[in-house]
């Protein structure tokens, strides 16, 4: 008896240890912040997406594009370069200057989020280096942070250019590497935080949970996919195709999946085939989910890791209801922002679960 009560002491004491400080706690809550921000400018993307309004502006100006237009004649200046592009001599050639600010206005937000979160980013990192409140493998793990980010606004104007030539339609390949991107920036604020609140104790691990972190991870991993996919579908606009539920217009592999020649290509570029990998991805996670679920439950598991699988198991059922109604309905603007917002909370449910599995 008192051998346990040693050890429950000395597992006290150790948390007390690992307990997070106060400043440890302050530069979560702002890494969770600029989470939220990432979340914003990734729904915001997927409108601009939706709204075809990605390529209504057409310089990338980091610094002097952080102000609209403010006035009728800079409005026109905006329409008339727009005017030059591919995009509005094939397609919006009947479009209205006031139509043209209904485009404007999402790329523009887009943009601002996305200069609005390497700000908030950026002056707090310098003002915590400038006060020593960083320790070393922290403050590089930021810096690293803060680099994606630049190279995130890169991949977007890559994105962009791709829209500006003869083919008025942006690389759905690029597109999905901006989005990537994204969710990687993501993760890493997101790990870095949970990392801070709950820091793990080293050498202490619950055998019970120990065959279910690999699961977790592969759950990661596998939300990660299914967003490529994801991305893919909405690159190359897959989700208007097979609107048609759980057949594919009354197949289960639609005939057509590799009609395009070299076959890797229709991984790519196929309809059928971008849109039967995002269902299959789906199903797959579905059932996973379910079997881990079932099991985690008889792990005996801590409040913390409970939670992360109700949240996870809660946020799978949702997001694939959503994906559903959105396919059925034929991707209503409103209900396709929601699955993209809902792609990004499922991706933190399952950083959340492994997360929570790993300090067990």
């Amino acid at each position: 008896m008192t051998n346990t009560r040693d050890a429950i002491m000395d597992i006290d004491r150790t948390r007390m240890q690992h307990a997070p400080h106060r400043d440890e706690r302050w530069i979560a809550a702002w890494l969770l912040a600029c989470c939220a921000l990432v979340f914003a400018m990734i729904v915001v993307g997927g409108v601009t997406r939706l709204t075809h309004s990605g390529l209504s502006i057409v310089e990338w100006q980091p610094l002097v594009g952080t102000l609209p237009p403010l006035n009728e004649h800079q409005w026109q200046q905006a329409f008339d370069l727009y005017k030059l592009t591919p995009e509005y001599k094939q397609v919006n050639f009947a479009m209205s200057i006031s139509d043209f600010k209904g485009i404007f206005w999402w790329e523009y937000i887009h943009r601002l989020l996305g200069r609005a979160i390497g700000f908030v980013f950026f002056v707090p990192y310098l003002v915590l280096l400038v006060k020593r409140r960083l320790h070393g493998p922290l403050a590089w793990r930021l810096l690293g942070i803060f680099v994606l980010g630049g190279l995130q606004g890169a991949m977007g104007w890559y994105m962009v250019k791709s829209g500006l030539v003869d083919d008025p339609r942006v690389s759905h390949l690029r597109l999905t590497a901006h989005l990537a991107i994204a969710f990687v920036i993501l993760a890493a604020m997101f790990w870095v935080a949970l990392d801070l609140l709950f820091p793990r104790t080293p050498g202490r691990h619950d055998p019970r949970t120990a065959g279910l972190r690999g699961i977790a991870d592969i759950l990661v991993f596998l939300v990660f996919l299914l967003m490529l996919t994801g991305g893919l579908v909405a690159g190359i606009r897959a989700g208007y195709a097979y609107n048609t539920f759980p057949l594919m217009n009354g197949h289960v592999v639609p005939p057509e999946i590799f009609m395009l020649d070299p076959w890797y290509l229709n991984f790519f570029n196929n309809m059928a085939t971008v849109q039967f990998d995002h269902r299959l991805l789906a199903w797959i996670l579905a059932f996973l989910v379910t079997w881990y679920g079932w099991q985690a439950i008889h792990a005996g598991l801590n409040a913390r890791a409970r939670l992360a699988l109700h949240l996870l198991l809660a946020i799978v059922a949702v997001q694939i209801g959503l994906g559903i109604s959105t396919l059925l309905l034929v991707v209503p603007i409103p209900l396709a922002a929601a699955h993209q917002g809902g792609a990004v909370l499922l991706f933190g449910a399952a950083l959340f679960n492994a997360h929570a599995l790993r300090s067990t």
